[in-house]
């Protein structure tokens, strides 16, 4: 981590396109001002915390519904012989008798 000691109205560029301002500095805060290209986004840490745990949960919900999904299409797919044959590999049994 780079620590850096900045007063009022100084700046510290990230990058060639990120400027952060110290606006003012009182109490328990800093006030900063940061300009960006508007395609980057800028969050508080808490709120980025916050959008990758919803990120995560849809992501594990979608691909459980895609898992679903698939194999329920794949079912609709099956010929009556080809569904019997599956259900008798999934429970172990052999279809031929």
């Amino acid at each position: 981590m780079l620590v850096l000691k900045r007063q009022v109205g100084e700046k510290l560029v990230i990058g060639n396109e990120i400027t952060i301002e110290v606006l003012a500095v009182g109490g328990d805060g800093v006030r900063l001002g940061i300009v960006a290209p508007r395609e980057t986004s800028v969050h508080r840490f808490e709120i980025f915390a916050e959008i990758q745990a919803a990120n995560c949960a849809a992501s594990h919900t979608a691909a459980a519904t895609s898992h679903a999904a698939l194999a329920s299409l794949a079912a609709r797919l099956r010929t009556p012989e080809e569904a019997e044959e599956a259900t008798a590999a999934a429970l172990g049994q052999s279809s031929s008798t």
